[in-house]
């Protein structure tokens, strides 16, 4: 069994590879038909740049294995990528998500390992291992409560001690807080199986969405969408489970 899975995540590995070269001859292309876009989509004279590429590619597997909810070798891949963008946030002077992805992410993803993979250590094939749950209405209730509280306090914190990302503009700000906040909800929920979580990614997907077009940060855009996509299929990947259990 556990040999099945680090094949799925091998196999996942070599997709994301092939989805990010197609996306870079496109953007190659791209700038070597419009010369005025050279250095915006891709940035080369940037060490962050060049270090979120490997991130990318390695998360983008990460979420494409954990949408079997019995596949914890995905989170190996996500700590893999949870290094590499606390790197890239350190080259770029954002300390709050460097210490976000080295002493939040990695200990849930731990957590998830450790969690995920009782069921494939006992040879339990059960509905139990692959079960897939919601939460109750008053705990999706206390995550917005969360999710504002954490925005807030993100947002004060980059103002107060002005980090790199810390932008003029509120609603920028706001996007910002966002992102963090329903990363720290979806790590955390992913830990319990909770369809929720994917819920909290795919809000996620949309403030970042936001947010890079905001900053115009047209690579990060893409990007983005990217996730919006391999997380929203994973999120209905999850949700039929959810539906085959009740």
């Amino acid at each position: 069994m556990k040999a099945i899975l680090y094949k799925q995540l091998g196999k996942h590995l070599l997709f994301s590879v092939g989805v990010y070269t197609a996306l870079f001859l496109v953007l190659y292309t791209i700038e070597w038909l419009v010369p005025s876009l050279s250095t915006k989509l891709l940035q080369w004279h940037d060490p962050a740049f060049i270090v979120g590429i490997p991130a990318s590619v390695v998360g983008t597997a990460y979420v494409l294995t954990i949408r079997n909810p019995m596949n914890y070798t995905g989170f190996i891949a996500g700590i893999i990528m949870a290094i590499l963008l606390a790197w890239q946030f350190a080259l770029m002077q954002q300390w709050s998500l460097t210490c976000l992805q080295l002493f939040i992410f990695i200990p849930f993803m731990i957590m998830s390992i450790v969690r995920w993979r009782k069921p494939v250590v006992s040879d339990d094939t059960t509905e139990d291992a692959l079960e897939t749950t919601l939460l109750e209405t008053k705990y999706q209730l206390l995550n917005i409560f969360l999710l504002i509280l954490l925005t807030a306090l993100d947002a004060g914190f980059i103002t107060h001690f002005k980090e790199a990302i810390a932008s003029p503009d509120l609603l920028s700000n706001i996007m910002s807080g966002i992102m963090i906040g329903s990363s720290i909800l979806a790590n955390f929920w992913m830990i319990y199986k909770k369809l929720d979580a994917w819920i909290w990614w795919i809000v996620y997907n949309l403030a970042g969405i936001v947010f890079y077009i905001l900053v115009a940060n047209i690579f990060s855009l893409i990007l983005f969408l990217v996730f919006l996509v391999v997380n929203t299929r994973a999120a209905i990947t999850w949700y039929k489970l959810y539906k085959l259990q009740q």
